[in-house]
């Protein structure tokens, strides 16, 4: 991963964990609790694709592993962020463009409970009957409920500062080139309008007042 991104990744993780663990987990909301880590990586997925989105998620999920107040096998939940982020990435648009938003809001949906089953199923290979015990069923479908609640106010946001964070001094020219395509794309997506296309148009207009200045000045010096 590219500076930039490995900057963006983990202040954006950081700040989604103390907010997870300081203000969403003290909520006391009946069943889950919002998984507002699980919706960062979610968005970084969707614009880093599928390798980019696998190690955010781990480090995300590693990061959730070792820190207070954790209670359970260190690699755990990295490991099932590992596969989300992975899994998410592989929805990444070809042309860095989404039409809608079914699309998200379905991945979040499917992450969301693919998440809390697959936290269930290591636990139950390490011994960890816990969800068992809380309800398999409610434990589903409140952190659907919840996350996809959450999701248009985090989703939308991750994705446009991983967009801007591709414009990487450290890059390739060309694949900065490319990076910046595709972020005028999104920006332009809501208008209608292309960027690509003004450009263009904007430099046959300038080549069109060149040649016109330059016949003017020629008819002068023919006078």
């Amino acid at each position: 991963m590219r500076v930039n991104r490995i900057l963006l990744s983990v202040s954006l993780v950081v700040v989604a964990l103390v907010l997870q663990v300081s203000v969403l987990a003290r909520l006391h909301l009946p069943g889950a609790v919002p998984d507002l880590l699980l919706l960062t990586v979610l968005g970084l997925a969707l614009v880093y694709g599928h390798v980019g989105g696998a190690l955010v998620g781990f480090g995300a999920g590693l990061l959730a592993d070792l820190a207070p107040p954790a209670d359970h096998a260190a690699g755990r939940y990295a490991l099932v962020l590992c596969v989300v982020g992975y899994l998410a990435g592989l929805a990444k648009p070809e042309n860095g463009r989404l039409r809608s938003a079914t699309g998200p809001m379905a991945v979040v949906v499917v992450a969301a409970i693919g998440t809390t089953l697959l936290y269930a199923g290591v636990g139950a290979l390490v011994g960890d009957t816990t969800a068992r015990h809380v309800g398999l069923p409610s434990l589903l479908f409140t952190a659907a409920l919840y996350d996809l609640l959450l999701a248009p106010f985090v989703v939308p946001g991750i994705m446009a500062l991983a967009r801007r964070a591709e414009n990487d001094p450290l890059a390739d020219t060309n694949s900065a080139g490319q990076n910046t395509d595709i972020a005028s794309g999104w920006l332009s997506g809501g208008t209608g309008l292309r960027v690509g296309g003004q450009r263009n148009g904007l430099r046959v207009k300038a080549a069109r007042a060149r040649v016109a200045r330059a016949g003017r000045i020629k008819g002068v010096k023919r006078l």
